[in-house]
């Protein structure tokens, strides 16, 4: 059985023989250099979101939005520091890329046509809430939900239609080569959602039901990465149709009380946490979270991929304490057996 048709099992819980891996190329490498065949089940392709000015991560430029990227001290992503929208005034000459640029699609093709018998997946980064703040900054876009809520209608509406358009141009081009979309869009502080149950209903809700059924439209699932503490939204992502959470903050979130609330009820893409337990590094601790999590987070028919940041020193771990990580979920990796 190839990596593609476990990972898929694990998603619709549908009995898969082993968890799933998600590892990326240097620990592909890293851990079959160890332990022969070391699986990695999933193939992920960042390429559709390449900007014509570059990376975000790696380039203080703006993107094809016109929001303007600083990188960090702390190595990471960056943020954005100048927002396009920031003056309504603005909106009614504003214009987002073309969704249908050649740019965006055609190292797509290259990348994915390594994939083997992999799962595949396009990460298609910063969709509602993050695109709509980088676009008007956040301090503004949490005062504009009361203060001003159609502009950031308008906005949210201009985002969803772009990012549809995007979507569709992709599963033109890629004829059903894809398998699953991963979405970022993060909606937490370390303690709570950031804007309540009611504001996601009022804005956001309906725009993501749109979004995630063009998705399944295309025959892929919905992959939703958020950070924070977004417990209050877990409900509204399931009942959206997300097929899969990307939550890497276990001990943020609680991880019994997850796994008592939505365990069997959508699949975790997971790793032992990110700000706590593996910059502890202490081996024990990340061992004894891989075995919660999988007790917790999964059933016997699935439910669970075993999942890694993809960069220790920007979480302040090491790639030894990642690698402990790994091999413990390894050795988990028929629990259900």
């Amino acid at each position: 059985m190839d990596g593609r048709e476990i990972t898929r099992r694990a998603i619709e819980f549908d009995t898969p023989p082993r968890l799933p891996f998600f590892l990326g190329s240097f620990w592909n490498d890293r851990l079959n250099a160890q332990i022969a065949n070391f699986p990695n089940d999933v193939w992920d392709c960042w390429e559709m979101d390449r900007q014509e000015a570059g990376w975000f991560f790696d380039n203080p430029a703006p993107d094809d939005w016109g929001c303007k990227w600083k990188t960090t001290e702390v190595k990471n992503m960056g943020q954005v520091v100048f927002h396009p929208l920031e003056d309504w005034s603005k909106l009614s000459t504003y214009r987002p890329p073309d969704p249908k640029n050649p740019f965006y699609f055609v190292r797509v093709e290259d990348t994915i046509k390594n994939s083997g018998g992999r799962y595949v997946v396009i990460t298609c980064h910063f969709n509602l809430i993050e695109r709509l703040e980088m676009l008007h900054g956040f301090k503004r876009t949490l005062e504009d939900f009361y203060l001003k809520p159609e502009k950031i209608h308008r906005v949210l509406d201009m985002i969803l239609e772009y990012k549809i358009a995007h979507l569709d141009e992709a599963a033109r081009r890629l004829d059903g080569r894809v398998h699953g979309i991963f979405l970022t869009d993060d909606w937490g502080t370390q303690q709570n959602t950031f804007v309540s149950p009611d504001i996601f209903k009022e804005f956001f809700f309906d725009r993501y039901k749109q979004l995630f059924d063009s998705i399944h439209g295309h025959g892929w699932h919905v992959m939703l990465h958020s950070c924070g503490k977004v417990n209050k939204f877990v409900p509204f992502f399931i009942d959206l149709g997300a097929d899969v959470l990307n939550m890497q903050q276990p001990r943020t979130y609680g991880i019994k009380e997850i796994g008592d609330s939505f365990g069997g009820k959508v699949c975790f893409l997971t790793t032992v946490d990110i700000q706590a337990t593996l910059p502890e590094g202490d081996p024990d601790a990340v061992q004894a979270e891989a075995r919660e999590l999988v007790r917790n987070w999964s059933i016997q028919a699935g439910g669970f991929i075993v999942f890694n940041y993809g960069d220790s020193e920007s979480i302040g771990t090491t790639d030894e304490i990642s690698e402990i990580m790994f091999k413990a979920f390894y050795d988990l990796r028929e629990y259900w057996k």
